[in-house]
């Protein structure tokens, strides 16, 4: 692992370099000797320092002020200067000439290695917050990696002289075993989540762990958290709790389907109720219009037929002023009114007679075109519909319209596999097998075709 070479001033010069494939933390030694010593961690001024991408140097001092670091990220291939050392500047000094050796500790740390983690947390005691008397045994498997990113704060955490992978291994898995743990007990009275669906939300269970354990590893061990993944959530379905607290669910769950069927009858009978309220309403008003509509057709006929006897009343006066037309003047020359005709009187009786004449005609006429308006203006009453009678959950709901059962479709309390029975059917048959009702369920959810533009 040491290379060697004789430069011109004399000594023996080290190329201090990582050649290890898989590690974390690892010390360079010169001689390749297992135990530290001051000879070990010699290090001429001059040698060359080679650092991959990925790797940081870290060299170690231990100084009157105790013990001091230059860090080294690579890439870097070059010989040892202070200029690249800012401690070493302060250690080795001028005295030396840049010939003697100084004392170091030399690690290299992987930057670019992730540490995988494969946990698995042994059954615990969950509690569902709907039915605390019930305790279900759950265990949690999964897989976490890991890295280094912060190295100042890392080996502030752990002595990298007394580093071992494996140590720090286990206490991180320790660490989240616990949080994990602690967060599957506690999301179901978090999240009002109930503990048999704990399987099916795996994301949501990622994501509360993971908020919990990333701040925790970078406190506690100076390492980022990369990746979190719970693979699986087991039940021990042996259990009493487990049993009991899946008969407690399910007559929790009948019970609310049968209470939501319940509310979905008692709806449909007050929306029958309802329309048929409003169905008798709207027929008084429709009687009460058509009656009013024909009394003032009545008044209005007996209108005109009063005028006409007014007319004729008048009439009968022109004519009986008219036979009294000689006794009417204002006598003769001769000083004698019997037997003279009144020119004046005449003329007013004819233009009288004529207008009343002319206004019988004209009330005549409109009274003939009132009575072909009315027979004109007639209108058929409606088409008979056809009534649908419903049976859901064994109770014979109805009479309904084919209207109504399509507003009861875009309210889902009237469904394709109800049964229906209408007049000239044997039996009852369900909705989706009469033509005209089965339309209802394919056009139930169409939308309006869009406004035309101008």
């Amino acid at each position: 692992m040491a290379l060697f070479r004789r430069k011109k001033e004399g000594g023996l010069m080290d190329v201090i370099r990582c050649d290890e494939s898989d590690y974390l933390i690892w010390k360079w030694r010169p001689s390749g000797a297992a135990n530290s010593t001051k000879k070990e961690n010699a290090i001429r001024y001059g040698s060359s320092l080679r650092v991959k991408d990925g790797e940081m140097a870290i060299f170690v001092y231990q100084t009157p002020d105790g013990e001091q670091q230059d860090f080294i990220m690579g890439p870097h291939d070059q010989t040892i200067k202070t200029a690249n050392f800012p401690i070493l500047t302060g250690i080795v000094g001028t005295a030396f000439g840049g010939a003697s050796p100084f004392q170091a500790e030399v690690f290299f740390v992987n930057l670019a290695k992730n540490i995988p983690i494969k946990f698995g947390v042994p059954y615990f005691d969950v509690f569902d917050p709907r039915f605390l008397d019930f305790s279900v045994p759950v265990a949690v498997r999964g897989r976490i990696l890991f890295n280094i990113t912060d190295v100042h704060r890392f080996i502030k955490l752990n002595r990298l002289r007394d580093f071992e992978l494996n140590q720090l291994i286990e206490q991180v898995r320790a660490s989240l075993n616990n949080s994990v743990r602690s967060v599957v007990s506690n999301v179901p009275a978090k999240k009002e989540l109930p503990v048999l669906q704990l399987e099916r939300k795996l994301e949501l269970i990622n994501a509360e762990i993971r908020e919990r354990i990333t701040p925790q590893f970078d406190t506690d061990f100076g390492i980022t958290l990369k990746l979190l993944d719970v693979e699986k959530i087991d039940f021990d379905k042996e259990s009493n709790g487990f049993k009991e607290l899946r008969k407690v669910t399910a007559e929790q769950q009948e019970k609310t389907i049968s209470a939501q069927t319940d509310v979905n009858i008692k709806n449909l009978q007050d929306t029958q109720e309802i329309n048929a309220k409003n169905m008798d309403e709207t027929l008084r008003i429709q009687r009460e219009e058509a009656q009013r509509e024909q009394k003032l057709k009545t008044e209005g006929q007996n209108f005109s037929v009063h005028q006409l006897n007014q007319q004729s009343d008048v009439a009968k006066t022109a004519a009986e002023s008219m036979g009294k037309m000689g006794s009417g003047g204002s006598g003769s020359a001769g000083g004698s009114g019997g037997g003279m005709m009144d020119p004046g009187s005449m003329m007013a009786s004819m233009a009288m007679g004529g207008a009343v004449g002319s206004g019988m005609a004209g009330m005549m006429g409109n009274m003939m075109q009132g009575m072909n308006e009315d027979k004109t203006q007639n209108t058929p009453p409606p088409l008979p519909q056809t009534i649908y009678y419903v049976a859901k959950n064994g109770q014979q709901l109805g009479p309904f319209t084919l209207d109504q059962l399509k507003q009861f479709v875009v309210t889902k309390e009237f469904e394709a596999n109800d049964l229906i029975w209408k007049e000239g059917m044997e039996n009852w048959t369900e909705a989706n097998q009469v033509e005209d009702v089965a339309k209802l369920f394919s056009s139930s959810g169409n939308t309006p075709p869009p406004i035309p533009t101008k």
